[in-house]
């Protein structure tokens, strides 16, 4: 009997893995709000009633596919801030690197991500931006023990985190653009990738000069520019 139920276990994670990929690549030119259940149940060869044995409605799978890129994308920056300071030159062209490499490896999921952060589903719409606001939790983190965290507050960090995490999604977003070949092209968003973060963490290295830190929630005086 165990055998018989490992057995029934593994055909049903086949057909529910075999759902998501099919969705992923359906997805590769429409977005999640116009795929329809039929279309997709369609490519996998299984009957519409089998999805319901997998996922509640459309939505659920949008929300799992999240989790297979972000979480993975997650990981793969999590290496490359593992040592070092994050104004280090090396690890902002490993950042790069990485990002670039992920891309290549998941093109179809990136691109889910680019087109559903702002689309028709609400509960993909959410659980994308839960997942970059955890992947900016783990950054500001990872930030705050740094020397040049000195003297910063947390929602600054917090802020800055939040930086660095949008410009990698829009740097992985600007790598879906690279016809395979067009290696000067890639080079250029390479190159502008890096500059932008080192732009960033120059902002960060003077962010206290002057008069010192804004904090959170204070408002300018007239006149006063911000920093």
């Amino acid at each position: 009997m165990s055998h018989t139920s490992g057995v029934r276990q593994a055909q049903k994670q086949q057909t529910r893995q075999a759902l998501l990929d099919a969705g992923l690549r359906l997805l590769e030119h429409q977005n999640l709000s116009s795929l329809g259940l039929r279309e997709l149940t369609r490519e996998v060869g299984v009957s519409p009633a089998a999805f319901y044995r997998h996922f509640p409605d459309m939505a659920e799978l949008g929300v799992t596919l999240v989790g297979e890129a972000l979480g993975s994308l997650h990981t793969a920056i999590r290496a490359a801030m593992a040592d070092g300071s994050a104004d280090s030159a090396a690890l902002i062209d490993r950042t790069v690197a990485i990002t670039a490499a992920y891309v290549d490896e998941h093109r179809p999921h990136i691109r889910f991500i680019a087109r559903e952060r702002f689309g028709g589903v609400q509960q993909v719409r959410e659980a994308i931006a839960a997942e970059l606001r955890s992947f900016a939790d783990e950054v500001a983190a990872r930030l705050a023990p740094q020397e040049a965290s000195a003297g910063w507050s947390a929602d600054d960090l917090r802020m800055l985190a939040e930086l660095y995490v949008d410009h990698m999604v829009t740097t992985a977003t600007a790598f879906l653009d690279v016809p395979p070949g067009d290696t000067a092209r890639r080079q250029r968003i390479v190159y502008a990738a890096g500059l932008r973060m080192r732009i960033i963490s120059i902002g960060r290295a003077h962010w206290l000069d002057a008069d010192g830190p804004r904090r959170s929630g204070e408002k300018l005086a007239p006149g006063k520019p911000s920093h």
